[in-house]
């Protein structure tokens, strides 16, 4: 029995040792927490805005803003483009047939067109009469206030100013030539008067030989 308590405080020593350094020693720090999953990226929406509209245009603008010169297809052509489109037409035609245009033009109605392609017709005549009639044509049209009339009142006015300046020029040659004229019969006159002193010159008798005088 003696024997045995010494075994029994040996091992309830050990026991209280292993108690005691078991309460010593620190405690191990817990394991850190697992990290948190990243949350899942949501695909980037791109976001359109609408265009701005137009701001409007005011009455002023819009009145202001020129119209468009180009004809809408289909659209009957503007009168200056046929006029203009007239005038190389007419201008190679010969003598018969354009004797043939002047009296259709002159013989349909008034309108500003067809007076304009008339003085075209006849500036091509290139008579004095002629040149008067298509001026008197031209001043017609440029004395029309309709729209037709005033899109063709620069080519009328330009056309009646070549007319007068061709007119101008149609005069003075003919001053020209009517000098050229009389001085020709001047000269013709002088040469008549010459050639009939030379025939009297020759009609007359050769002059009177008289005898040598004697020692």
């Amino acid at each position: 029995m003696r024997s045995e308590f010494p075994l029994l405080r040996v091992l309830v020593a050990c026991s209280l040792a292993g108690l005691l350094s078991a309460c010593a020693a620190p405690a191990p720090a817990p394991p850190p927490p697992p990290p948190a999953p990243a949350p899942a990226l949501e695909p980037m929406r791109v976001m359109v805005l609408p265009a701005p509209a137009p701001p409007p245009e005011s009455a002023s603008t819009t009145a202001a803003a020129p119209a468009s010169t180009a004809p809408a297809p289909g659209a009957a052509p503007h009168p200056l483009e046929t006029a203009v489109s007239y005038a190389e037409r007419v201008r190679g035609l010969p003598a018969p047939e354009l004797a043939q245009e002047v009296q259709r033009l002159g013989d349909s109605s008034y309108t500003p067109s067809r007076a304009t392609q008339l003085a075209l017709a006849l500036a091509q005549t290139r008579t004095p009469a002629s040149g008067a009639r298509a001026q008197t044509l031209l001043q017609r049209v440029l004395a029309d206030t309709s729209p037709d009339a005033r899109s063709l009142h620069p080519f009328a006015r330009l056309l009646a100013t070549q007319l007068a300046e061709q007119r101008r020029v149609e005069e003075q040659a003919e001053r020209q030539a009517q000098l050229l004229r009389d001085a020709q019969r001047r000269i013709d006159q002088l040469n008549e008067r010459l050639e009939a002193v030379r025939a009297i010159e020759r009609s007359l008798p050769g002059p009177v030989q008289r005898p040598p005088a004697r020692p």
